[in-house]
Parts: structure tokens; sequence; C-alpha cells
């Protein structure tokens, strides 16, 4: 095993017996960033368990800094620390101008589902009441998550 496959089994979290971070947290000074990682992490280890890597909400962490997911994951399969990984993100962002990072992050963290596309409201409507425990209320998007997950 190479030193570098070495440092990401190593880094790689289990998520059959895990979570993720919250998408709240920040890496590189990007919400979402952080989770993404994580999830990437696990798919090159294959511990994702039923978590996808790439899936919609990466892909708006993507979409907003120009970075494909395959060139993150080709990055992040070196093997690269969360300091690393967060400094490539930086460099290879295409926004740079800090208050437009700062609206993004603070958009996503308060995104309610009304304010989403209706395809991913009509996801929700089914997934809250089948997944999250009925006695918590869902306010932002990221609460789906940080509920589902026992952070909330």
């Amino acid at each position: 095993m190479s030193k570098q496959s070495n440092t990401l089994q190593l880094s790689a979290k289990n998520l059959e017996t895990e979570f993720p971070r919250s998408p709240r947290e920040t890496l590189g000074g990007f919400v979402v960033a952080a989770r993404a990682l994580d999830k990437c992490r696990a798919v090159l280890a294959g511990t994702n368990g039923e978590y996808h890597f790439n899936c919609p909400l990466d892909n708006t962490f993507f979409d907003f800094v120009g970075i494909s997911g395959d060139t993150f994951k080709d990055f992040v399969a070196t093997g690269a620390d969360d300091e690393a990984v967060g400094k490539w993100i930086q460099e290879n962002s295409q926004v740079k101008e800090k208050r437009e990072i700062i609206a993004w992050n603070n958009k996503m963290r308060y995104m309610r589902p009304v304010d989403m596309p209706i395809e991913l409201q009509e996801f929700l409507e089914g997934y809250i009441p089948e997944y999250l425990p009925s006695n918590k209320i869902v306010r932002v998007w990221f609460d789906v998550y940080d509920i589902e997950e026992g952070r909330i």
C-alpha cells in the first residue's frame, strides 16, 4: 500500500458506523465542503455505506466554486489532509471574493425547503416524514442532515 493510499485509509471515516460532518461545517471557508470531503474519502476507501459523493448537496458546492466532483475526487485521492484540501479548494475555486463566499454560505445555511427547486421540495416532502422524528421541525435544508444524524 502506498503512503498516499495509507493516508487516505487513515483519514477516511467509516460512514457505516459514523456520520460525515454537518453541511454547516466549513472547509477552506465554504459550507458543504467538509461533508463532501468526508463522503469522498469514504467512497475512495469503500466505507461510504449508504452515503453518496457528488450528490445534489455536494453539487451545490461544486457548482458554486467551479470545481468538478471528479477533479475534487482526484485531488482527495492523493491522501491530502483537511488543511491541504482546504487550501486546494481556495486555490482552485473560481470564486475569490470573500463577500461572495459569505453570501453563498449564508444562503446555503438558511435555505428553507420552500426556496428550493420543486424537485428537491418533492423529494423532501416524502423523505422528512419517513426518516426524521415527527417531533423535530425542519426550518432549513441543513436541519434535515443534522436532525437525522443526531446533531440537533
